[in-house]
């Protein structure tokens, strides 16, 4: 029988299980760089799972460059060796979800390079999205209401202003799981929210006059709060 309803646990213990078995059938079937997959629907009779876990899988093996899927061609081995292959499946099951101070630490590190390279880079329009983000999140604290999803916004629109694509993967990689920890730990209350304003304001004039020194330096004082904040947590 299929599994249809799944915890997010469940699904990740699925979702490893398939990885382990897709690369069990590319090693029982020596498939090289180039060869094709069986499709999703084989797949997912041979392992008893639904389609959509199977895809979940693939998908997650394609994010690390160990698959490559080709619209209406179908899923074939990335141009990596053997055993490069096996060592890197091998670590993706071995993966743990992120802790919150892993996630702050990593989140740090990305944007204060994502700040100076989009200081250097935007465009007109990179700069109009970062702004606007900026008013929406203003207007959400003015108000009183959360703005969490609108902080991450104007962030993620300083690391897509950088214009290193894999950066601003990385962001929108992490981003969901940070906005679910800002809510379970009360990351943002309202003092802090409204001196978020001065600072995002600081970093996007910073930007905005191009000066990747002062642009980093306004976003290590904007994550300053935040680092005490995390560190406090898992001494706590």
């Amino acid at each position: 029988m299929k599994l249809e309803s799944l915890t997010i646990s469940d699904n990740e213990k699925v979702q490893n299980d398939i990885i382990a078995k897709i690369k069990a059938h590319i090693n029982y079937k020596n498939l090289e760089p180039g060869d094709k997959l069986p499709s999703e629907r084989m797949l997912s009779e041979k392992f008893g799972v639904t389609r959509s876990n199977v895809r979940d899988a693939i998908q997650k093996l394609e994010f690390y460059g160990i698959l490559k899927s080709i619209p209406q061609s179908g899923t074939f081995v990335a141009n990596i060796g053997v055993i490069a292959m096996n060592g890197m499946i091998d670590d993706i099951l071995r993966l743990e979800a992120p802790d919150f101070k892993a996630l702050v630490e990593t989140r740090i590190l990305l944007e204060l390079k994502a700040v100076k390279l989009a200081s250097l880079r935007r465009s007109e329009t990179d700069l109009k999205r970062i702004k606007d983000a900026l008013d929406a999140y203003e207007q959400k604290v003015v108000s009183g209401e959360d703005a969490v999803q609108e902080d991450l916004l104007f962030h993620l629109a300083i690391a897509r202003a950088s214009g290193n694509s894999t950066l601003n993967t990385f962001m929108l990689t992490i981003t969901p799981q940070i906005i679910i920890d800002f809510e379970k730990y009360h990351v943002c209350d309202k003092k802090q929210a409204t001196l978020a304003i001065k600072e995002h304001t600081e970093v996007y004039n910073a930007i905005k006059a191009q000066n990747p020194t002062l642009a980093k330096q306004k976003m290590k004082d904007h994550f300053n709060v935040l680092y005490q904040y995390c560190y406090n947590i898992k001494s706590a």
